[in-house]
């Protein structure tokens, strides 16, 4: 059960059991990692929900926290419903690469079919920052292009505690 809270017309942030959620955990892990996630295809915040549960059953990784789910419309391609989005940050110990062909395969157990750009997806998991770390990869750009100007991801982002975000990206100059 979600609830509820109209932001405007366009956008509506909802809370529930596991978001915002912030875990208590010692781990061994290298990096600390900011996922933006989202989905506009089906019963996408039930399916954030079984993310996280999914995500703690991996051993690649360890959840951290996670944030509000936000509603709001699509851009780029706008003819398809509205997404819902969130942010989940994570520490680990794999490299940006590998952690990437995680995060596909993620994808493709949770239903994601790649279209076209900006098509309508049931899931769709995307690196915001990986630790303090610049990455210009033809597949990978970390911090991810435009992530300040997407209510999508300074929503959430702001909804989770916020001397955990700057005490990890203070000092990246982008």
């Amino acid at each position: 059960m979600f609830l509820a809270r109209v932001l405007d017309e366009k956008h509506t942030i909802y809370v529930g059991r596991r978001f915002p959620s912030k875990l208590h955990v010692n781990n061994n892990h290298r990096f600390s990692v900011i996922l933006g996630v989202g989905g506009n295809v089906g019963d996408v915040r039930r399916r954030m929900e079984h993310l996280w549960v999914y995500l703690g059953r991996l051993s690649q990784l360890t959840r951290v926290q996670s944030g509000v789910i936000l509603k709001n419309p699509p851009f780029g391609y706008t003819q398809q419903d509205d997404f819902y989005n969130t942010v989940i940050e994570i520490s680990t110990s794999l490299s940006p690469r590998v952690l990437l062909r995680v995060l596909w395969k993620i994808e493709k157990r949770f239903g994601r079919v790649r279209s076209f750009a900006n098509a309508p997806r049931t899931l769709d998991l995307d690196m915001i920052f990986f630790d303090k770390r610049i990455i210009d990869y033809p597949e990978l750009k970390i911090p991810h292009p435009h992530w300040e100007k997407r209510s999508s991801v300074v929503l959430p982002l702001k909804s989770m505690a916020r001397n955990t975000i700057r005490r990890q990206y203070e000092n990246l100059n982008v």
